[in-house]
């Protein structure tokens, strides 16, 4: 069975810098898995480790449960931070020239550059010199070069960056064609909106260190259950003393939810409460305070969103 990538234990140095320190997480086989942090984080520098650009300080990359050479390396799929084609060439013509040099004959590396154009839109644009291409239209081809030898680990350092839509969604479904094929993907990317739709699991980076790892939506659940959303219909109307003109307004269901033992915090957004939980409250108690004031239409925990969670790691 396969085992996909391990890093375990990562550490590199530049100079005085600490770039990574002791870096462990897993990409699986089968599953696209977003790496993601702020700029400076380490995630460029991780991926050239793992691609053997760059060496290791301390620690061990291993495929399989077995240590990566050059011979395995070969086999698998990068698309640098810096893009690395040759812009006076014609896009099919580079693309074949690469498949060459992995080791594919002619006609199989030509039927396969013809086959990703088409799926990446670029169909059209097949014979044009590549210099001439839009720089999205030029990272379209850098994505192909990376799939074309039917790699056994995609590693890719932002692919998404400056793509329109219609680009994002062709790119994202080639690299979840490649997952559902059984090969473990790797990507970085600011765009935390796509990861989330498009991750199985999520590495999240933090001045060198992992701060969190796991399933992306068993991250999401994980930071959930300390804040509520809960939405009331009030039974009645009181009137408010001290209104000058006798006015009413709801029961003042939020005062009597912030008197709550753990209850940290409590907003009111267009009739909608959000309770924000100490660690071990009870979120019994909210539900019973609110079922005192009238029906309760809505009562469960917010699961944040992946955006949310990274601003709380990295702060």
């Amino acid at each position: 069975m396969r085992e996909g990538l391990t890093l375990d234990a990562v550490t590199r140095r530049f100079g005085d810098r600490l770039a990574l320190d002791e870096v462990s997480f897993e990409v699986r086989p089968g599953r696209v898995t977003g790496f993601v942090g702020a700029n400076g984080a380490g995630k460029t520098t991780t991926m050239r480790i793992v691609m053997g650009v760059l060496a290791a300080d301390s620690g061990e990359v291993r495929l399989d449960d077995r240590p990566i050479d050059r011979a395995a390396r070969r086999r698998f799929g990068y698309m640098p931070e810096e893009r690395g084609l040759y812009p006076r060439m014609r896009v099919t013509d580079q693309l074949v020239y690469l498949g060459r040099l992995h080791g594919l004959d002619n006609a199989t590396a030509r039927a396969r550059a013809d086959a990703l154009l088409d799926a990446l839109g670029l169909a059209e644009r097949r014979t044009d010199v590549l210099g001439t291409l839009s720089l999205g239209n030029q990272q379209r081809v850098q994505v192909a070069a990376a799939l074309l030898h039917d790699p056994v680990l995609l590693v890719l350092d932002e692919p998404f960056s400056g793509l329109d839509p219609l680009a994002v969604d062709l790119m994202a479904g080639q690299l979840r064609e490649r997952a559902d094929a059984g090969v473990p993907v790797l990507f970085s990317s600011h765009q935390l909106e796509l990861v989330e739709t498009l991750c199985d699991d999520v590495v999240i980076i933090k001045a060198g260190t992992v701060a969190a790892a796991g399933e992306a939506l068993a991250l999401r659940r994980a930071r959930a259950g300390r804040r509520m959303r809960v939405v009331v219909t009030p039974a009645r109307r009181d009137t408010v003393p001290g209104d000058p003109d006798g006015s009413t307004r709801p029961p003042l269901l939020e005062v009597e939810l912030t008197r709550l033992p753990g209850v940290a915090a409590v907003g009111v957004d267009d009739g909608a409460f959000t309770v924000d939980l100490a660690e071990g409250a009870d979120a019994q108690g909210v539900l019973a305070t609110a079922l005192r004031y009238g029906a309760v239409e809505e009562f469960g925990a917010i699961v944040p969103t992946l955006s949310e969670i990274f601003r709380e790691v990295v702060r």
